[in-house]
This record gives C-alpha cells, structure tokens and sequence, in this order.
C-alpha cells in the first residue's frame, strides 16, 4: 500500500520537515528515526511510503528540524488515519496543527464530559474504495447539536441546510466525513455548520468558504485532508459549580462520613441545579495512626491508593451474620446522626465491616477476572502499597525506618511477601481487596458524572507525607533533609510548615518527570479535571530546615542567593555572626515574656554580649523547644515555647545549604527584633536588597524552573488543568499558567493587585476559576463577622449598599456575593457548599463556627466539617434549589 504525506509549510534555508510516528517506518515516534520529507516548491512537502499490507492505523505528526535539531513540532494532537485494504493509495493532505486558540475546550473536561459526543455512523458516510475524506477539529458542538458540511455541488446539498451531511464524531473533537470522489469535480466549495438534533441551523462557521482544489484521483485512492479547525466567534463558555469535601457529605446511608455512594447522589442535585463541576479535595490513603490526626486530606502516604473511609459499605454488599449487620447498622445509625465526622470511630468500624466482608467474600472476589485486571494494571504501586499496610499494621508504626530489616524498600523481597504463596498473603490481600472496591466503585461514579455531562474535578496535593509509600520506595525523588511549606502570607504570620520533603527536581528530570506523569495518568481515571495544590512550588517551593517548626526560617528552593559583595554593594556593612545566628537584645525580651522575663533567662538563655542573649544548646533549635514542652499546655508554657520559637527565628539572613557564603534573607525580617536594631542606613540598604531579593531577583529564573517542569506534565495529560496559585506569587506566574493555559484562582477577598483590598471580579481572567472562598478560608458567613471595619469599606465600595453593613451576613446579601462571582469572566464559578447555603434562610445552619474546614495556621487542626442536611432532603429542597438555577441562567453560565 502507498501512502503519500503532504503538507503545505514555508521554511528557510537549511530547515527541513520530517514526520515522525506510530509505525517502524516513521520512527515509532522516536524523532531520530523519522522520515525527511522532500521538498516539492512553492511551500509544498512531500513523502512517499510503501507500507506492508498488514498496516491498520497510522497516527503521526510533522516536526521542523534544522541542522539535524528539532526546533519546534505540531501542537500536541497527532494525525490519524486508518487504512482499509480494500484501497492501495492513501494520499494525505494536511494542515500544520497549531495550538488552537482555547486548547481548554479539548481536555476531557469538555471532550468527555460537558460536550461528550457518542460515535455516528450516519448514513452519509462513505467507505467506498474511492473517496474523498475531510476531518474538522470542532470541541464546541454540544450534546444536543451536531456537526454539518454544506457545499456547492449536489454531494453537499447545493448549500441547501436540509441537505446538509452530518459528520461523523468517533474521535470526538474531531468529525469527519467520507465523499464518494466521483461526485465530488474540483474546485469544491464547502463551509461547516452546527445543526440541532431536528437538523435546524444553531451556526455557520465563521469567515469565507473554504475551497478544495485537487488533483483527479485514481479508481482505487483515497484521499485525506485533516488538520483543519472550525471557526467560531462564540460567545465565552462559562459554568458553575461546587467545591466541598467528599468526607462532608452526608447522606440517610452514609457511615458517619460522606462516601463514593454520597458522591454519585450529589451528581444527582449538581445536575438537578443546573451545575457542571463538582470539586473535592484529595481522596487519597492518610492513614498513618488511625487517629483523628489522619485527617488532613493532604498528607497521603499513597499518590495512588484512595482512602478505604470511602468505601460505600452498602454499595460493597450485606453481612451474612444477623447478629453483625445489625451491630453495625446501630454504629451507621449512632455516627450518621453527629453534627461532624467521628473520624476515629468512623475509620475503625468501617475498616472492621469491610475485614468481616472479606472473610465472607474477599475469596470470590480475587477469583473474578475484572479483579485480575485490575491487579495486573495497578500492580506496580498496589503491591508496595499492600506491604506498606501491612508493615505499618505489625509495626504499629508509619515510619519506615523503625521497621528493622524492612526499613529498606526491596523490590524482590516484597513481591515474594505479597505473593499468593506467601503466608503473609491473608494479611495484605486484604488491602488489595480494598483497592479493588475503591476502584470499582470510584469508577463507576466516574462514569456516572461523565454520562450526565458532570465534571469532576480532583486535587493534587504538592507534597507527600514524610513516612510515605512513594518515599520508602523511591527515596531518590525526595530531599529528606528539608521540609516543605509555604512563606508568611494571609492564613498564618509565621508561615507554614506541611512537613512534607521537598523535591529532588533534578532526579525528576532525567526520568522526563514520568513520577509525575504516573501520577497524573492515575488521576484522569477517575477525573477530568483537577487543581495542582500550590502551583507556585513548580517555580520555587518554600523550603524550612528540619530543626524548624514554624516557616519563617525556610527560603526559596532553588534560589539565587546572595554573596556578601551583593550585600554590601546595596550600602549595608554586613556582619555575618551577628546576622546569621539567633540572638535577642535583652531589652525586648519583656515584649515575649513579660514577668516570666527573669525565669526564662535563668533557664533557657545564655549571654552573648553585655546586652545581647542566644538560646542555650539544649534548646537551640524549635524542634528542641517544642520537645521540652511536648504534652505541656498551660498559659505559662505555651508563652514561654512561643517566645522560645521567636528567639529561634531572630536572624535578618540565613546561610545557604549548599553554597557557602552565600545568604538569603530571612522572610518577614522587618518585623523582626534584630532588625528594629539597625541603623537607619541600614535599614534602607536592607529593605532595599528584601525587596529586590524576594521580588525582583528571581523572576526569569523561577519563570524557567517552572516551564521546565510545567510543560511536559501538562502535555501529557488531557484533563483540564487549574493551579492554586495564592500567597506570595513570583511576577512570572500569570505568563507561565497563560501560556500553559492553567487556570488561575481568583478570590475577590485575596486581590493579586498589591494595590487593591478586593479584586475587581468584573476584570478576572476568562481561563481562571474563582471562588468566594477556599477549604483554607473562612466561609463568607464566617468571614462577614471577622472584621468590622473591612466588612462595612466591602459594603460601601463593592457591593455600594446604603448605611452601616448589618453583623450579619444576610442571605439577600450572600446572594448578591455569590451573583457577583457568577457574572464575572471567569470560565469556572465553584463555589463551597457552605456558600451555597448563605443564601436560603430555610436552608443554612445556624451554627456558622461549624462549617469552617481548615485553619491553616494551626498545623494540627481536626478535618471534620460534614453537611447538616442530607442530599435526599437536599434534593427537595424546591424553593432553594430554584434560586441557585436562576442565578446560574441569569449569570449567563451554561
């Protein structure tokens, strides 16, 4: 079979086309293999192949090279095309793929889910051995339209809209649609059309006809022109949603905890209210002590394995024992009633109900095929998963390295523990069986969102826990020296310390980033879009040493620190052991300490100067203060620890890891008490050198660290992609997350303009998706009573209402809250539940304290918020489940 590639490209002395892709003749996608194209003249490329017969399907791309170095290729989707033995020349003509100018509306989140289009086989499609095939890029084209072709011959209806063909959609974005070449003379004119289901015209497409002028073709020929797109020039999509944790739903059959059963009925009401997106937060395992610590969603010992809390045990099948479904059917009575999640009692009876599941059923089940294929798929993270559970289980502990001779992973070791000889086998199947459950139920509600046209929306979280799967098993990826946070910003003054380890960006890079790929390939069976968790740490993460508690001692990794020259070339004399090491003037110690001032200086510091003290050596670091004060909790000692801690953090500059004399300044250090001690001079100098530091200095380097590692993560996967790009965001962000088309997060009380207390939701970027508030946030109800004097300057200069703001957020005025971020640009709305609710009396709590999910400045908060209402009585809720459709339509969101 001849094949002949075609394409149409103007280069430039010494620049050659090549095509590179599925088969051995084309490389198999290897570009050193690829095959030169010759060139023709007048622009024209061209390549010719003799195929064996046996070839089916090629998919292929062109790639522009010069002096034997790619330069740059097609945008990321390939060309295909499919060969039928019944025709011996295939000639292919095709336009150079651009990025299209919304590549948003080509993600999953769109292609299959919000416009998912089933495949056609209309009758106009021909597949004769002679014909003329022409493909179209068209995301738009929603469930109930379809895509036309008109044209001025009678094969295309002579222009006339009811005799215009349907295109075929198997691959949806793409339609095609096959002619019959001999009714087709040259020139062809044509143009695409959108239709609805009764064949009446939605659109045409924009601009002039398209016109096709080709050469005769043979008896046995196919022809094949792709690469096109349909023009529109339709108005901005935009959708609302609903961000809320799966553990805070509740349902009449949840456990005391919302599940993958509550998830998939809440699809139900998300609908019911003319919504398109649900948001979680992270789903995976965090089990570690079973205590109520492992609730914070984002600490997973697991990127892979989901949480066994969301099991839906009604869903997974009944107890045969009478005596034991009816104990548990008290305890999913007893802890479905509580106001918020009981996770402890939670955890252990759901974990009990499914072990007594498993002795009654777990045989059969890993006997069934879908349970085979499921093993052999997940295979590579489910087996170090199942030993971890198990060792942690029988070590009663998480920490690997307490784990004796298996603290070190050993592939061999634990593929022989986890195999079906082994004794240990009864164990740590049943966490295969877990998994199993999860999957199939996760999928299964997947499925059921992405029929009804749901998007759900996942979360990455940017760390892993330090006693991790991942980092027992790949330690190489991880810097365990170090801990991740995040600087001071608006959620805590003293930044924040997740704990996590940092990662070991460069060993990620020689591999292409495929730990990351893995990860994200995992998340896009289950979601079609999701949030990368502080997107800023791509650029630089926060990196605190591992004698910190507290954040204020991290810096920016990777960095361009400072040389002692570049400090006093900004004026300031520089003198390293005084700035660099923690010490405090005894005349601000009453400022910590108050009448405890003369205690503390007995017992835990030592005079450096005549009026300067540093913190003795058994207490010179937070990590040894907060073990002297560990179970300690009265006034005296909490004081004493927090004074302790600040003396920790009283440098202006911090030595760097690995370059020595070289410094970083330390955050927030204008608030420090070393640097009340300055001179004037040297106050400037320094402000001026902070400033440049933190805000300046790093811009172009951050902005290619995070292309560098962004790009290939976001070209490989086909979920829409969003970042959580708040706190202190290097000036290079917006262009980066604009050229990879991430969406932004935009909330109007957290303004990305330094000049502005709110942001102008009017003004918000198309590509983003704002919020009224986030997980890390109080709700507005909560938020509307925190401070008086911002509150009434929100009602004056935002919402422009008369008189003195009310104490209490309204349900009239968290309508018009919630409105406002409705109408604004932005293609994504998801607003929290919590939200939602503000704006019906009939339906909101009473209690607003309770609604609050995290306090990030508190690094041991309880994970615990649940709905007060179930989602049957949520589901006739009318009146309120009316007002959230009118909003939506009046906003103009689809």
């Amino acid at each position: 079979m001849k094949v002949s590639f075609n394409i149409h490209f103007h280069t430039v002395w010494g620049q050659k086309l090549s095509v590179v892709g599925s088969i051995p003749e084309l490389g198999m996608w290897e570009p050193a293999f690829a095959r030169g194209m010759v060139y023709r003249g007048n622009g024209n490329w061209q390549l010719e192949l003799d195929l064996p017969s046996g070839v089916q399907v090629i998919e292929y791309r062109y790639f522009l090279s010069g002096n034997d170095k790619p330069i740059f290729e097609e945008w990321e989707k390939n060309h295909r095309i499919v060969l039928d033995s019944r025709s011996g020349r295939y000639t292919l003509y095709d336009y150079w793929q651009t990025r299209p100018a919304n590549p948003a509306f080509y993600s999953s989140a769109f292609t299959g889910s919000l416009f998912a289009h089933p495949s056609h086989t209309e009758e106009s499609a021909m597949e004769g051995p002679k014909r003329l095939v022409i493909k179209i890029y068209a995301p738009r084209v929603e469930k109930n339209q379809r895509l036309a072709i008109s044209g001025n011959q009678e094969c295309l209806g002579n222009w006339d809209i009811q005799k215009a063909l349907i295109l075929r959609c198997d691959a949806f974005p793409e339609w095609q649609i096959s002619l019959d070449a001999n009714k087709v003379s040259y020139p062809l004119e044509y143009k695409f059309l959108v239709v609805d289901d009764r064949h009446e015209l939605a659109y045409w497409e924009t601009d002039e006809n398209r016109t096709l002028n080709l050469s005769s073709q043979g008896e046995d020929e196919v022809v094949a022109v792709s690469g096109l797109y349909f023009r529109d020039n339709l108005p901005l999509w935009r959708c609302a949603g609903t961000v809320v944790p799966v553990f805070s739903l509740r349902s009449e059959r949840s456990f005391g905890v919302g599940d993958l059963g509550d998830l998939r009925l809440f699809i139900d009401w998300i609908r019911k209210t003319r919504q398109r997106i649900i948001q979680v937060l992270p789903m995976n395992d965090t089990t570690m002590g079973y205590t109520w610590a492992d609730s914070y969603p984002y600490s997973a010992i697991s990127i892979y394995a989901l949480h066994p809390l969301y099991i839906d045990l009604s869903w997974m099948g009944a107890l045969n024992d009478a005596g034991e479904a009816a104990f548990y059917a008290g305890k999913q009575a007893e802890l479905n009633g509580k106001e918020s999640v009981e996770y402890e009692a939670v955890l252990k009876y759901k974990i009990a109900y499914c072990r007594t599941f498993f002795e009654q059923e777990g045989k059969a089940l890993l006997d069934t095929p879908e349970y085979a294929a499921f093993y052999q798929e997940n295979a590579p993270w489910l087996i170090p998963y199942a030993a971890y559970s198990y060792f942690r289980d029988q070590y009663k502990t998480p920490d690997f390295s307490k784990w004796g001779s298996d603290a070190a992973y050993n592939k061999t070791r634990i593929e022989r523990l986890c195999d079906k000889a082994s004794g240990a086998y009864p164990g740590i199947s049943f966490y295969f069986f877990l998994q199993f459950v999860l999957h199939t139920q996760f999928s299964s509600v997947s499925d059921y969102a992405r029929r009804n046209g749901i998007v759900l929306k996942g979360d990455i979280p940017i760390g892993v826990n330090r006693t991790s799967v991942e980092v027992w098993t790949e330690p190489g990826y991880f810097n365990l020296d170090a801990q991740a946070g995040a600087p001071p910003d608006d959620f805590s003054v003293n930044g924040q310390n997740w704990m996590f380890p940092t990662y070991n960006w460069d060993a990620m890079e020689r591999d292409d980033f495929s730990w990351w790929k893995r990860r994200l390939l995992h998340l896009s069976r289950y979601f079609d879009c999701f949030r990368i968790d502080h997107i800023l740490g791509f650029f630089r993460i926060w990196e605190i040493p591992q004698e910190s508690v507290q954040g204020l001692c991290g810096r920016f990794n990777p960095a361009l620190p400072l040389s002692t020259e570049e400090i006093e070339h900004d004026g300031m004399s520089f003198d390293e052991s005084r700035f660099t090491t923690p010490h405090i003037h005894d005349g601000f110690l009453p400022e910590l300490f108050g009448d405890l001032t003369d205690e503390v200086k007995n017992a835990y510091l030592a005079q450096s100067s005549s009026r300067h003290f540093v913190l003795k050596p058994f207490c010179d670091t937070q990590r040894k203060i907060e073990a002297l004060f560990d179970g300690k909790r009265d006034e005296a000692s909490l004081r004493i620890k927090n004074g302790l801690y600040a003396i920790a953090n009283e440098a202006l500059f911090l030595r760097d890891r690995h370059e020595k004399g070289k410094f970083h300044p330390r955050i927030s250090a204008n608030q420090s008490f070393i640097y009340r001690e300055l001179t004037n001079t040297d106050r400037y100098a320094f402000d001026h050198l902070y400033w440049d530091f933190f805000y300046h200095r790093h811009n172009h380097f951050w902005r290619a660290q995070a292309f560098k590692r962004l790009t290939p993560l976001v070209a490989s996967t086909q979920m829409l992609v969003c970042g959580e790009d708040l706190g202190m965001i290097p000036e290079s962000v917006p262009d980066v997350m604009s050229k990879l088309q991430i969406l932004s997060l935009e909330i109007e009380r957290m303004p990305k303009a330094p000049d502005r207390e709110f942001a102008d939701l009017r003004y918000l970027p198309y590509l983003s998706v704002c919020t009224t508030s986030t997980h890390d946030m109080p709700p507005l109800r909560n938020w509307w009573k925190e401070d008086r004097a911002r509150r009434e300057r929100y009602c004056r200069h935002v919402l422009q209402l008369p008189g003195d703001a009310p104490d209490e957020c309204t349900a009239e005025i968290a309508t018009r809250i919630v409105s406002n971020h409705l109408a604004s640009p932005s293609m994504l709305a998801i607003i929290p539940l919590q939200d939602w609710f503000a704006v019906d009396d009939t339906v909101k709590r009473k209690d607003i304290e309770t609604e609050r999910i995290n306090i990030p400045a508190n690094a041991a908060h309880y994970w615990r918020y649940r709905m007060h209402l179930t989602i049957e009585s949520l589901m006739d809720a009318g009146v309120f489940n009316a007002k959230i459709r009118f909003m939506i339509e009046q906003s103009g969101r689809k």
